[in-house]
């Protein structure tokens, strides 16, 4: 079930428990503190199963009318069962409900690690479309792919 969280300890909760689980993904300490700070104050859809929380969404207004994803994380017991789309389409309708015209998300672009790779072709089956990519945004290994789509 997909629901959205409103109160910001328990978003921070969540976002811990979840990046935690995430080494792969989440292993520098200061970005993955910064993501969990930041989720306290944004839109935050959680995935429950169980009465537990397994996954989560958090959005970032970038622009008048422009939301990020800022951070998405999955338990990896529940990778390739539809919980990431689930989340993904309830953070879209909410950010269409408000206003917003388009969605960008920023990863590490295709070609630099096998983890990476996985997440770009799921953006991609999303339907997000490659708008750019920064080589020097975070670092030389880690070229910022951003991509956006339309709500």
């Amino acid at each position: 079930m997909i629901t959205q969280i409103f109160d910001q300890m328990q978003k921070k909760q969540i976002a811990r428990q979840i990046l935690e689980a995430l080494p792969e993904w989440f292993e520098v300490e200061q970005s993955r503190e910064q993501f969990i700070a930041q989720s306290a104050h944004e839109p935050f859809f959680a995935a429950i199963e169980n009465d537990r929380p397994v996954g989560f969404l958090c959005l970032k207004q970038t622009g008048k009318d422009t939301v990020e994803l800022a951070v998405m994380g999955v338990l990896k017991q529940y990778h390739r069962k539809g919980l990431g789309r689930q989340l993904f389409e309830a953070s879209k309708k909410a950010a269409a409900q408000q206003g917003c015209s388009f969605m960008q998300v920023k990863t590490v672009r295709m070609g630099m690690y096998e983890d990476y790779d996985r997440t770009n072709k799921f953006y991609l089956s999303l339907g997000f479309k490659e708008f750019e990519v920064m080589p020097n945004y975070w670092d030389e290994a880690n070229p910022c792919q951003i991509y956006i789509m339309g709500l």
